[in-house]
């Protein structure tokens, strides 16, 4: 899907979730044809015409200016994630060449040592698990072989499992609000990446096969993964809540570092000293530098 196509549908999208009443416009009696907002409501608030507002739903107008698109992002209520994403969506830019293939770097391999006692795993921007440590892998996915990160052809895909693997819906007792941070944060990645196929690959076959990540991908939300608590439901050692938290590596900008903390003393870090027994104690040498 081309940039100026993505435009048109966040800007629908996000015009259609206000009201008049939202933004301080007097409400008509009678039913409204269109969800949310008019087009001419929406260029009244930014300042702009309509035909050059519609133009941009159309993917027709050429770059529009950062005031533009700062009105636009006022008027549609966006956050700063959400506003950055429009303005790389309104960019016209060469095509660029398909990302290399994400490896392991060292340093971050090394990073993944330090964590013994919490459970982690290093993301790559399209999702795949690059790595994982032996405590994350039995927390998160202890069903899939543990040395599926080590091969590109077996990788497992964060994205990829949260809809279509009945394991890792379980796993969440609030799947839905873990499947829209997931959805948030591919929606900023896709407007980073708009030639990756591999990533548009992905999106696809999530299109196809999952009607719930069709409506979350509809609704054109974009929020990075930041620290979060979710209530894990664990085959092994039951009801447990862990913060995962998010480090950027620094020699890997578009990769993440996810590490599972909980409160010293807790159920809940009991509950993983109880996990880590189970493990053997040299799991963490396969980690490896490159995949």
């Amino acid at each position: 899907m081309s940039a100026s196509t993505q435009l048109g549908e966040f800007l629908r999208a996000r015009r259609a979730l206000l009201r008049p009443e939202d933004v301080g416009l007097p409400e008509f009696p009678g039913q409204r044809r269109v969800a949310g907002l008019r087009r001419e409501e929406l260029a009244q608030l930014a300042g702009v015409s309509v035909s050059y507002y519609t133009r941009l739903e159309q993917g027709q107008s050429g770059n529009a200016s950062d005031a533009i698109l700062a009105a636009l992002a006022r008027a549609l209520r966006l956050d700063e994630h959400e506003h950055e994403h429009l303005r790389r969506l309104a960019a016209r830019r060469p095509r660029r060449r398909q990302p290399p293939q994400e490896r392991l770097h060292p340093l971050t391999r090394d990073l993944m040592l330090v964590f013994e006692t919490a459970p982690a795993m290093v993301l790559g921007r399209r999702t795949d698990i690059l790595a994982w440590n032996a405590l994350g892998h039995a927390l998160f996915a202890e069903h899939i072989d543990r040395t599926a990160p080590d091969r590109a052809a077996d990788r497992p895909n964060q994205a990829r499992m949260l809809f279509l693997d009945p394991h890792i819906r379980d796993l969440y007792a609030d799947w839905p609000r873990k499947a829209r941070a997931v959805v948030g944060n591919l929606r900023l990645v896709a407007g980073r990446h708009p030639d990756d196929a591999l990533l548009a690959a992905l999106i696809g076959e999530l299109s196809m096969k999952s009607p719930e990540f069709v409506e979350l991908w509809r609704d054109h939300r974009v929020k990075p993964c930041e620290a979060d608590a979710y209530e894990l439901h664990h085959p092994l050692v039951g009801q447990l809540t862990v913060t995962q938290q998010i480090l950027i590596p620094a020699r890997s900008p578009d990769q993440s570092v996810v590490v599972a903390t909980t409160p010293k003393g807790s159920s809940a870090a009991d509950s993983l000293a109880l996990l880590a027994q189970s493990i053997p104690a040299d799991a963490n040498q396969s980690l490896s530098y490159t995949v």
